[in-house]
């Protein structure tokens, strides 16, 4: 239902660490209205001019802490992440991305955030791989976006 409002169109930008560019980072909404506590975001299928990056090049930042990797978010089962609060997926790349307008395609995997599906149990030990449907939550499809590279970012 909020697939096309899931990313800010204007927050496509390289990450900037010491003068190098290791990455880009792009702001992403949560899908479900009522948000979601931070231990079942399970990562993105993400794809940008059709290169796939996968889960473990990721990391998200939210609710002012470092970004973290979707293994340590699993430990979060009381942070929540609002609705309406954006966070920052962060993809490592070094040399990041070329300047210029790039085809995103993305899907959000959150676990099952309404009381117990049959898939919840085997979920936890084994989540599912983002892209594949399972645990797509609000999200059952994998949206694509036309966004321009903005400035770039230097981070911590």
């Amino acid at each position: 239902m909020f697939d096309n409002f899931l990313v800010r169109h204007d927050s496509l930008r390289n990450t900037v660490i010491d003068g190098e560019v290791v990455g880009f980072r792009l702001a992403v909404r949560n899908a479900n209205y009522r948000g979601v506590y931070l231990s079942l975001h399970n990562g993105y299928f993400l794809e940008v001019d059709g290169v796939p990056f996968d889960r473990s090049v990721q990391t998200f930042e939210i609710n002012g802490q470092v970004p973290r990797t979707f293994e340590e978010l699993c430990e979060a089962t009381w942070e929540h992440w609002d609705y309406d609060d954006e966070g920052i997926l962060h993809v490592a790349l070094p040399g990041g991305l070329a300047a210029g307008e790039h085809v995103v395609r993305l899907q959000q995997s959150v676990l099952a955030a309404y009381g117990y599906l049959p898939t919840d149990e085997e979920w936890v030990v084994n989540p599912p791989e983002p892209g594949t449907g399972a645990g797509s939550d609000k999200t059952p499809h994998i949206i694509s976006y036309r966004l321009p590279l903005t400035e770039e970012v230097e981070t911590r």
